[in-house]
This record gives C-alpha cells, structure tokens and sequence, in this order.
C-alpha cells in the first residue's frame, strides 16, 4: 500500500454537474460488442449486430462499464505507434480544454496521458484500451466518445471521467487515479486503493508525473520576465 501523499499533492474540487451521465457504474447487463463491416471498418456499440452480410461481431465485455481495464480476453492487435518527440506537446491545446472544462489540472491530465500512452494516441493495449488515455470501449460509450483514436475526443473523455472519480472520492488524488485504473466499484469495495500491483504502480506513477508536471510548470512561471506596467 503506498503512504499517504502529502496535502500539497491532494486536490479537492467543487462538483461539477455533468448534465444527466449518473456517478453509478452502469447495470450489470450492460454488454459492449465490436463488429468489422465488409469494409474492414471496426465499430463499438452496446448492441449485437445480426443480419448484416460481411459483418464480424465480437462481444469484448459483460456487466463492467466502470472503467476497469482487467478482462479476461485479447480483444484488438497493437496499432502502429506516433513515437516522434513533438508528440509531447502536440496535445497542449485539447489537454488545457480538458482542464479548464472540468476543472482539472492539467499537469493531472498530462501525468493520465503519459503513464497510460507516452502520448501516442494510437495505441491499443493487450485488453482493448485505446489511444492518449486508454479508455475501454465501455468507458467510451458512458463518456459518450465516438472515436477513441480522436486525441480531443479522447482527452476530453477521459478528463470528464478523471472529473466523475473527483467527485466520487471527494478529490482525494490517489483514489481518483486508482480508480481510473481499476474502476471506481474497486477502489469503493476495498475502500482506497485496491491492493493489485497494477494498480498501486499505476497510482505511483501517475502521482510522480503529476508533481513532475507541477514543479516545471512552476519554476516555468518563476523564470518568466515580469511585465512592467508604464
């Protein structure tokens, strides 16, 4: 189990209300499939595709829309991968709307989006999580994201669901990124950060990047020329 984190690195925000998406995880029976068309295109939806001519359907999950990333099968290979360094500040401007929309960080955003991708907003991990910040097909549908490999749609999804465990867990930083990592059910049943190795280094990681971002932004600030006014 990690050590408390200091208060400086705590944050507790406001609620923010987020029109009719509930804090709840969704029903049990909510299923997520994908299906290929004769085209070769790939699409998620919440419903089995059936008589359709050329169409692949695959169901990649069953009653765990919470934002967890453990299942059980492989569902997508890995994509080709942006591995450029102007990758690292490609984003800046989707990652400051993220931000200011839900009133975030964004050094949180940032810390999100370089444990989870290194900034590479096509890639797929082993269990089908997808692009900049790893959403899972189930997460994508609640945080109503269309196309995952989309960099806005993705920053913007995943920060509206950073922003539902903030409110969840009071602001509490280290149980928001748990439950980024393992669902916000998880980090409810065990009552703080669920004790998976993935996840506590998960938490560790994301911790470290955030005061990393924190402390550049402000020495950033401290070496700006002040602006003298005439």
């Amino acid at each position: 189990m990690l050590a408390p984190l200091p208060k400086p690195v705590r944050f507790v925000l406001g609620a923010l209300v987020l029109g009719t998406l509930s804090l709840v995880p969704h029903a049990a029976s909510a299923d997520i499939y994908t299906y290929t068309d004769a085209q070769g295109n790939v699409h998620v939806t919440s419903q089995p595709t059936r008589g359709k001519p050329g169409t692949k359907v695959d169901k990649i999950s069953s009653g765990n829309a919470n934002g967890s990333k453990k299942k059980t099968r492989d569902i997508m290979p890995v994509m080709p991968s942006d591995r450029s360094p102007e990758r690292h500040n490609r984003y800046d401007a989707w990652i400051r709307e993220g931000a200011r929309l839900y009133r975030l960080p964004e050094e949180l955003i940032r810390a999100v989006i370089k444990c989870e991708s290194d900034f590479d907003p096509r890639v797929v991990s082993p269990v089908g999580a997808q692009g900049l910040m790893q959403i899972m097909p189930a997460t994508a549908l609640r945080m109503q994201v269309r196309d995952a490999f989309d960099p806005r749609e993705n920053i913007l999804g995943g920060a509206r669901y950073l922003r539902i465990l903030a409110n969840t867990f009071n602001g509490d930083l280290e149980l928001t990124v748990a439950g980024y990592n393992a669902g916000e059910a998880a980090v409810l049943r065990y009552q703080g950060i669920p004790p998976y190795q993935e996840t506590q280094g998960y938490v560790g990681c994301v911790v470290s990047h955030y005061r990393t971002f924190k402390s550049a932004r402000i020495a950033e600030r401290e070496t700006m020329p002040a602006k003298h006014t005439p």
